[in-house]
């Protein structure tokens, strides 16, 4: 096994075990977006689950939006060489966003609509887990974005449970950097689907992303304590078992 991945792997469980992610006998879907983060979370996932103490299910599955040139077959081939089962389900979304409604700023519905089709297609399959790839610097900025955009102290949580779908949502990567898991997927030669959305880099997280790195030349641990600060005041649901735990560094 690599020897990243085993290292990275022992950061997923902290979190795992912080906020009481996973319990025994659980089914989890990793909602993979061929992007690095999910593809990562779902191999971190897949070692976690060869030692973890309470035994759970592990699958993946992809929507595909409907963006032209998003290949997801490297990918049904990664969870092939991994034994991990894999579903991959057309969907109209990027039609609906961008072609019918015309969205002036599409981020928000696309988003619903790509987690109500998850929700709606994990629940056909009888799993009522799904594990997130947000992961550390996503908090953080989602942070930065309630507090300057809508003026709210607020985060989405590490678990979520969504009463009226009966879905747990968890976020096993809230203490892994973003360039860490860049590395990561570099290391294990991870087949990332690029993206082609139009607003990939108009986004408001774009703007908050690059305000945040431009104010970490001067304020270069402002990310870990911004975070920390989350888990102390606390935010709903982000209280720590342990405040010992500290995410990993972004380099």
């Amino acid at each position: 096994m690599d020897k990243a991945l085993n290292e990275f792997t022992g950061t997923v469980r902290r979190a795992v075990d912080d906020y009481d992610m996973i319990q025994e006998g659980d089914r989890i879907a990793v909602g993979v977006s061929g992007g690095k983060d999910s593809l990562i979370l779902l191999l971190a996932l897949k070692h976690l689950q060869s030692f973890y103490p309470r035994p759970f299910q592990l699958e993946a599955i992809t929507l595909e939006l409907g963006f032209e040139g998003m290949d997801f077959a490297p990918v049904a081939e990664l969870c092939r060489d991994w034994d991990i089962p894999y579903t991959c389900l057309k969907t109209d979304i990027k039609e609906i966003v961008f072609d019918v409604r015309r969205e002036e700023n599409p981020c928000s519905l696309c988003a619903k609509m790509r987690r109500g089709a998850l929700n709606d297609a994990i629940k056909q399959k009888g799993i009522s887990k799904l594990a997130l790839g947000h992961h550390f610097d996503d908090a953080v900025e989602t942070f930065m974005m309630s507090l300057l955009f809508e003026g709210r102290i607020s985060c989405f949580r590490p678990v979520t449970y969504l009463d009226r779908s009966g879905v747990t949502q968890i976020r096993p990567l809230i203490y892994a950097g973003e360039q860490k898991i860049a590395n990561l997927a570099e290391s294990l030669r991870v087949p990332v689907v690029e993206n082609p959305c139009p607003q990939d880099k108009g986004s408001k997280r774009y703007e908050i992303k690059q305000l945040l790195k431009t104010l970490g030349k001067d304020y270069p641990d402002m990310k870990s304590k911004i975070f920390g600060a989350m888990q102390r005041l606390p935010l709903p649901a982000w209280k720590p078992r342990d405040y010992r735990r500290r995410p990993l560094s972004e380099e």
